[in-house]
């Protein structure tokens, strides 16, 4: 292929073209006009946020929904501060992201230039790669790279900053073709001992988890467990990774874990890990499983060798990824335990028994009605559900029944804010399709302004706002460790249906369950990007206890 001068900013668009990008959110900034140039004769989309942090959940959300890196442009400085929070998010849920930073120029460096920061220290730790572009002429060398290493192993973020004169200079480059995933396989002695630990136990367990999937994948897997009667659970909102109305499926291992879930793990004679590192949330505090040596027999599947034996000593290491891995279930010799079959029906129902309870709380609207209503009225296959962080997710991950790959978008992290951008990115790559954000009152707050993004874009994204006036989690911590001193948890909220409006969006306020159907169906036939703005009463914190019942427990025992 021919090659002529091209600007480092024609260069990067050149790049991201040839790489597949299929979206790039961004928020400008002066620092990388060049490419902001380049990109108006560009063939890939534009989405123009209001905030870098949701910018950067919008490219973090693409990449869970595609396997493929997200694209984040950011300005330098506070552009790259804002956007770390989606950095992080990318990190700790294994997520292929890149993050493009404008940077000052190289002649400016170490005199603490307007704006200027190293950005290697800054990202060093919650980024797989950090790396300036300093020729133009290797930009498509920097950028292939960093759609490998954001892609390989355990996939993650990668930032490259782009200094200002650097995007201005001419230069040569050659074309690099685009990146094909690198999978992992596990060797046939590997499956021969997995088959050897998994045929001679007795309660075996399964728990599904990280990225890398696929909806092929689930659908190996779940045609294995089901022809062995082998019961599975999925890792903290990972819910969407195992059909949760099958016959095998146990539950999701996370925050509020059932109880008798909890029980099933301990007592298992072989856990398998497949795809998750079972890092804190899933491991209850790393109380599950022993560390370094766990009581039970682990196998540990996972596509970063970094990953194995990091924290727990598995029997069995398996550097595959989960389609590498289940690639290979299919010739895998296992006969079915008679006792099986009756410990994964044991363990379905009381995961059903634990979902389909219907509890009362204080206050008018009670959730769980809601949920009821979403269970009953939306197509559990296609209907994509986002949520950031708070008690108000409860309702979601403990009542809705994922059904299929990519219909969950939710932080493992545990990042507020994320519900709103990952919500707009979803309905972006899937406009054919409802998307549904559950966002509290404390969560919406820290990206509102991204309505203005669905507005614009015409995602019609339904928002649900479960309000409660207070950070509700944190609220229940406080009345847990320090009951009755309340600390800086009291929200004043506006509301939230009239800012919705402003912004273009349909809006209601629901203040009981009778309301939220044709509240929703309304929103559904406007055409609109909606918002549903939920009054919850602040004692119904739990599904199961209020915040008066938590504080005089806690005074009960003090």
């Amino acid at each position: 292929m021919s090659q002529k001068m091209r600007t480092g900013g024609q260069l990067i668009v050149d790049a991201l073209e040839d790489q597949g990008a299929e979206r790039i959110f961004c928020v400008p900034g002066e620092s990388y006009l060049a490419v902001l140039d380049a990109l108006y004769d560009a063939s890939v989309p534009i989405t123009l946020c209001r905030q870098e942090g949701g910018a950067a959940m919008m490219a973090e959300a693409w990449g869970k929904m595609t396997g493929k890196p997200g694209i984040c442009m950011v300005t330098r400085g506070p552009g790259a501060t804002n956007a770390s929070a989606g950095v992080h998010i990318a990190q700790q849920d294994s997520t292929p992201m890149i993050l493009f930073v404008g940077q000052i120029a190289r002649d400016m460096r170490e005199r603490d230039a307007f704006q200027e920061v190293n950005y290697r220290q800054m990202f060093g730790s919650i980024a797989k790669w950090v790396a300036e572009i300093d020729q133009a002429e290797r930009i498509p060398e920097m950028i292939s790279r960093a759609y490998h290493v954001a892609t390989s192993g355990r996939p993650g973020p990668v930032v490259l900053a782009l200094p200002e004169d650097m995007l201005i200079e001419l230069a040569k480059a050659q074309r690099v073709p685009a990146m094909r995933p690198i999978e992992t396989y596990p060797s046939n002695h590997q499956m021969e001992e997995f088959g050897e630990l998994l045929q001679s136990a007795e309660c075996p367990f399964f728990i599904l988890g990280g990225s890398r999937w696929s909806e092929d994948t689930c659908d190996i897997f779940r045609a294995f467990a089901e022809k062995k009667s082998l019961p599975v659970g999925v890792s903290f909102r990972r819910q969407m990774l195992f059909d949760n109305g099958h016959a095998c499926y146990a539950g999701d291992v996370g925050i509020g874990i059932n109880p008798k879930l909890k029980a099933r793990i301990e007592s298992s004679d072989l856990i398998v890990l497949l795809g998750d590192i079972f890092s804190e949330m899933p491991s209850q505090s790393y109380s599950m499983l022993n560390i370094p040596v766990p009581a039970q027999k682990v196998v540990h599947i996972h596509p970063g060798a970094e990953e194995l034996g990091r924290v727990y000593l598995p029997a069995l290491s398996i550097n595959a990824s989960p389609a590498g891995f289940c690639a290979a279930l299919a010739t895998l010799d296992v006969e079915q335990k008679s006792g099986w079959e009756t410990k994964v029906r044991d363990a379905h129902a009381d995961y059903l028994a634990w979902s389909g309870a219907r509890p009362t709380v204080t206050g008018d609207l009670q959730m769980a009605e809601v949920m009821e209503w979403i269970e009953s009225n939306l197509d559990d296959d296609t209907t994509i559900f986002t949520n950031g962080a708070g008690n108000y997710a409860t309702w979601v991950h403990r009542f809705h029944r994922f059904r299929k790959y990519n219909t969950q978008l939710a932080p493992t992290s545990g990042s507020m804010g994320y519900g709103l951008p990952a919500a707009v990115a979803a309905k972006l790559k899937f406009p054919e399709r409802d998307v549904v954000c559950f966002a509290g009152d404390g969560c919406l707050q820290m990206t509102i302004q991204e309505l203005g993004t669905a507005a614009q874009e015409g995602a019609n994204i339904i928002v649900v706002v479960v309000d409660n006036g207070i950070y509700g989690t944190i609220r229940m911590h406080q009345e847990r460790e320090y009951p009755g001193r309340i600390s800086a948890t009291t929200l004043h909220n506006p509301n939230f249906a009239e800012v919705a409006k402003a912004y273009g969006f349909h809006s209601s306020t629901v203040k009981t369950a009778d309301e939220f159907g044709p509240a929703f169906e309304a929103a559904k036939a406007s055409g609109k990007p909606a918002l549903l703005h939920l009054h919850l009463d602040p004692e119904a914190i739990t599904p199961i206890r209020s915040l008066s019942q938590i504080r005089e427990a806690s005074v009960a025992t003090s």
